[in-house]
């Protein structure tokens, strides 16, 4: 995939960049396309196991393009938005890392809450600027309460102001601050880390943690359990025990 948002793999490391840096990667409709799009792509790669995130340039993506006569998704409050976007709720059970290397404002930051680690940038800044535009914030107020708790919830999205990655850190929305140009290795050192366990255990553990917040906690329990049992028939647990057993090291194969 090429133009506003590139998708490349490298093993099976997918790393998915908004690529509009002459506009800080600001969202329009073809970027908002584009990157629905590499969401899918990441969710059908079967190749694909660990993803990354990141904005070109100064960047990671300022949020709506304002001068754009083409709005993306979700900018209106009569649109109905996009299924196939992480931050609205695409479910992908594969983990996702952003590498957050500057700005990182509205939609953006909608999808960095989405993410399953956050590492930023000390230069990073994080906010939901609409209420200062008069407009609603409407999936970053469903997700950011959950992520970050109420109060701090609210200083994000009442106040509008933007914060630093330290204090985003300080909220919970961010996992680590690192110095600028060790970003991407920092991420890429993470992703490597997330090869090691079985991929599909890793995607159960995932819908597990995910879907079990929405639910009773015995009916939580029960669907755990239902998963461990699909995920324990599969050929990656069968090649984990023979592994364990002969002190070597898995080899993964996500079936």
């Amino acid at each position: 995939m090429a133009g506003t948002v590139l998708y490349e793999r490298e093993g099976h490391i997918a790393t998915i960049t908004y690529n509009r840096p002459e506009a800080l990667n600001a969202i329009n409709g073809e970027l908002r396309a584009d990157l629905n799009a590499a969401w899918v792509q990441l969710r059908e790669d079967e190749e694909a196991w660990v993803a990354i995130v990141t904005g070109a340039g100064r960047a990671f993506s300022a949020g709506a393009d304002l001068r754009s006569s083409a709005q993306p998704i979700g900018t209106t409050h009569w649109e109905t938005p996009s299924l196939t976007s992480l931050e609205s709720g695409l479910e992908t059970w594969k983990p996702v890392i952003a590498a957050v290397n500057g700005y990182c404002i509205g939609f953006a930051c909608t999808l960095v809450a989405a993410c399953d680690f956050v590492i930023a940038s000390e230069r990073a800044e994080f906010g939901f600027p609409e209420v200062q535009l008069g407009i609603p914030t409407i999936q970053g107020a469903v997700r950011m309460p959950r992520k970050v708790g109420w109060q701090n919830a609210m200083e994000l999205l009442l106040l509008g102001d933007r914060v630093s990655a330290e204090r985003a850190k300080e909220m919970g929305l961010v996992w680590k601050v690192v110095p600028h140009d060790h970003l991407m290795a920092e991420a890429n050192t993470l992703a490597t880390r997330l090869l090691k366990p079985g991929p599909l255990t890793i995607r159960a553990t995932k819908e597990v943690a995910s879907r079990g917040q929405e639910m009773h906690f015995m009916e939580a329990i029960r669907f755990g359990e239902t998963m461990r049992k699909v995920a324990g028939a599969t050929e990656d647990a069968k090649e984990g025990m023979s592994a364990a057993r002969e002190k070597r090291t898995p080899t993964w194969k996500a079936r």
